[in-house]
């Protein structure tokens, strides 16, 4: 009976963490008479909206005590209260508003237009008139119709009677959320929310800031007025970062020619502190010989791998040696600086980046293809404050981050919006998060860093990553994908969300060419970057992204952006750590089976096995030409074996992939310690952060090897048809090739080629490398 249950819990605990196949009701696909139907969010359920206009008054009346009229609007509708900011002392004020109730909650059959002034003398507000609307009347919308015009309508008071003094300009419609008013208006799902904090509720598109990488080659420094016999190092200053070269034994002359590697955003108004330091580099107490102020508006721009012109650059004097006019000082720093925009800034892990263009638009090729997503609705997510959610969902994908707006206190929330992003690598991936607004009911400006609880900090309930290079074209994906949040407590499941997914390409030739390109741009191939350089720089992307998404209206918090972007993926964890070794040993099987065999044909296990193999062996040995035309062939009928059971859904958060279900509590402790360690003890303290450090370069290399292993295996695993479609067509022409040539000869050849002189050697990756780093890894269903 306890084994029953066990496998009756295991069963379950499966179905719930499975992707489930979804039927929405959406119009994608649809045909009358021919043709498909002109709507524009086709992935999504249409849902109606009534609209609400509230666009100025004249001429309003004073009914309170004060001798000034301080105007403002509600909008009623049942229990759904929406109000207009207030004007003070204008009786001719000017709102602009949009006020949008969603039809499933109307029960009214009357929307009441209410203008109420404030009286700061009195406790409550005064009617001046209102108008009134039936339902059954107002006219409905859909784009591409032009919006409705509004107009003037006479003031009501409350005797229905029409006042001789004030007037209304309203627009009352239905429409959807296609319409170009529903983005910024103010929603009945947020009716408990704040007017102060309404802008946190709304759905935005947002950009990151082009990034570029800044090269600042310290060549040697000249004429150093020294002091003592202390080292001598480079401090570089931008923005918030400070950087410093490698410390230099004592020399009026010191010559380092090393790169201090920055990341800077356009438009690049910032400026770079350089200066000449001496003292120990591994503390702060050092003096300053000399700095200068670069404005990075000046430095040049490149877009290859060309050096830039060296310049020497005269050093202004620390502040101790000013006004003393007895000390020549002619210290000059050289340096060769450039901006470049060769590279692609990345703020990803390179496993599921969305982006992999270069900075300079002048190297960006078109793109090849559209990506539509449709999020629909959530299902059954977990409470994060006291029996109630406030959920929104970010999707980010290349440059572009969208937000969802905020369903305030719903468990089952219902968003049904549409994005769409261009494509132009189908080796990509899209990120799609659901937060809990922790903004909202005293939790934003007035609460923030959570000073009474958690307010201010938007939860992760859950991530969904989906790789484009696994979708088929112009195919609709409707799946249920699970919510799984990992916390020190373990893994749990906070719910589902609901998304339609379309990738559509014009020309399937153009998405094959990319197959045959470097994955990333040119410039990291000639001019590598070493792996401490690439994680610090993707710190400074991150960081700088922060910043400007902080400064957006609603802002992006950073947990958002640091959750979003990954921004603890190469820190150690011995879950992540048995996950990959897991991986890796999962590759290793078939090596290993094959290990076994000959053993058995050894030792004599099974005769028959035993006599069949040797049999093998002669005839490969009397004919070994034949040797890789078989193999060949066996893939080519492996692959269009394996095309039966291919996989017909994206990828998802894989639990026991990542061996989140086993993961004790002390493990997921320390997964969740901050980095540098929150426990205390000297030493130890240092020690333990700098093996956590080391580990996790570890856990990347692991990761690394599993995914290259694994990039292999999906050449006949059908998750990427389209490369599966490439490799089996060149299996077909290499069986055929490889039957009419002699296996010497290919032999030769290939022998040669690799040992060909490396002046005929290529700096560029071959084909088969760029193949083969396109290809799906399991690592996009890593928790």
């Amino acid at each position: 009976m306890a084994n029953q249950n066990h496998n009756q819990n295991q069963r379950k605990q499966k179905e719930d963490f499975d992707l489930k196949e979804t039927t929405p009701n959406i119009n994608a696909g649809r045909v009358i008479s021919g043709d498909r139907l002109p709507i524009t969010f086709d992935l999504v359920e249409q849902m109606k909206f009534l609209f609400a206009r509230v666009v100025r008054a004249n001429d309003l009346p004073e009914t309170g005590k004060s001798d000034t009229c301080n105007p403002f609007v509600e909008v009623k509708l049942g229990s759904f209260v929406g109000t207009t900011r207030v004007f003070e002392k204008i009786s001719n004020p000017e709102w602009n508003q949009v006020f949008a109730f969603s039809k499933e909650r109307i029960q009214e059959q009357v929307l009441e237009i209410v203008v109420k002034e404030k009286d700061p003398v009195a406790d409550y507000p005064y009617v001046i008139g209102r108008v009134a609307f039936t339902i059954s009347d107002i006219p409905m919308r859909v784009p591409p119709d032009s919006p409705l015009a509004p107009q003037w309508y006479k003031l009501e008071g409350q005797n229905m009677v029409k006042l001789d003094q004030g007037e209304l300009m309203v627009s009352v419609w239905m429409g959807t959320q296609a319409d170009e008013s529903f983005p910024d208006a103010w929603h009945s799902d947020a009716t408990t929310t704040s007017v102060e904090n309404i802008t946190y509720t709304r759905s935005k598109v947002y950009i990151s800031p082009r990034l570029w990488y800044l090269r600042v080659n310290v060549i040697q420094a000249q004429d150093l007025l020294l002091k003592g016999n202390s080292e001598i190092f480079i401090q570089g200053v931008l923005g918030n970062l400070a950087l410093r070269s490698r410390p230099m034994k004592i020399n009026p002359n010191p010559v380092w020619n090393e790169d201090l590697m920055f990341v800077s955003a356009e438009p690049f108004d910032e400026s770079l502190l350089l200066s000449v330091e001496q003292g120990q580099g591994n503390s702060n107490k050092h003096e300053n010989l000399g700095s200068c102020v670069i404005h990075l508006k000046d430095v040049e721009k490149r877009i290859d791998a060309t050096p830039t012109a060296s310049v020497w650059y005269n050093l202004q004097k620390p502040k101790e040696l000013e006004g003393k006019e007895e000390v020549k000082f002619s210290t000059r720093l050289h340096l060769r600086i450039s901006l470049d925009g060769g590279y692609h800034v990345l703020d990803e892990a390179t496993h599921y980046s969305s982006d992999l263009r270069p900075s300079s638009k002048y190297l960006n090729k078109p793109s090849i293809g559209v990506l539509e997503l449709g999020i629909l609705n959530a299902v059954g997510l977990s409470p994060m404050k006291k029996d109630r959610t406030d959920a929104y969902c970010v999707a980010k994908y290349g440059s572009k981050w969208v937000r969802t707006r905020t369903i305030v206190d719903i468990l089952s929330p219902r968003w049904n919006e549409q994005y769409t992003w261009e494509v132009y690598d189908p080796c990509t991936v899209i990120t799609i998060v659901v937060f809990d607004n922790g903004h909202l009911h005293g939790g934003g400006k007035n609460n923030v860093g959570g000073k009474n609880g958690d307010g201010g900090v938007d939860k992760r309930i859950g991530k969904v990553r989906i790789r484009l290079s696994t979708l088929e074209s112009d195919r609709i994906y409707t799946h249920s994908y699970p919510l799984i949040n990992l916390h020190t407590q373990g893994a749990k499941k906070m719910g589902e969300i609901q998304l339609a997914v379309r990738f559509s390409c014009p020309s399937l030739l153009n998405v094959l060419q990319t197959y045959a390109q470097p994955l990333l741009p040119k410039m990291h191939y000639i001019c590598p970057l070493s792996m401490f350089q690439i994680d610090s720089l993707r710190n400074q992307a991150a960081a700088i992204t922060i910043l400007r998404f902080r400064r957006a209206e609603p802002p992006l918090s950073k947990e958002v952006v640091e959750f979003m972007l990954d921004m603890r993926s190469n820190v150690w964890s011995m879950r992540r750590g048995r996950a990959q070794f897991y991986r890796i040993a999962s590759l290793l099987s078939g090596f290993v089976s094959i290990v076994k065999l000959i053993e058995e044909i050894h030792s004599w296990k099974n005769s028959v096995t035993t006599i069949g193999g040797y049999s093998i062996f002669c005839f490969f040995n009397y004919k070994p030409g034949a040797i890789l035309p078989l193999t060949f062939t066996f893939l080519l009928l492996n692959g269009i074996w394996q095309y039966r059971i291919r996989p017909r859904y994206p990828s998802h958060m894989d639990i026991k992939l990542s061996h989140a279900d086993t993961a004790t509590t002390e493990e997921l402790e320390e997964e969740f310690d901050p980095f540098p360690t929150k426990f205390s003890g000297g030493n130890l303290h240092k020690r333990y952060d700098r093996l956590r450090g080391i580990s996790g370069r570890v856990l990347v290399v692991m990761g690394d090897l599993a995914t290259q292993g694994e990039r292999v295996h999906s050449l006949i695993s059908w998750r990427d048809p389209r490369a599966m479609a490439l490799f089996l067509i060149f299996c077909l022409i290499a069986a055929i090739l490889t039957y009419f040539i002699l296996f010497r000869y290919i032999l030769f050849i290939s022998v040669t080629y690799v040992l060909r002189p490396p002046r005929l050697r290529f700096d560029m990756p071959a084909f088969p490398q760029n193949f083969l780093r396109r290809m799906p890894a399991k690592s996009d269903g890593m928790l």
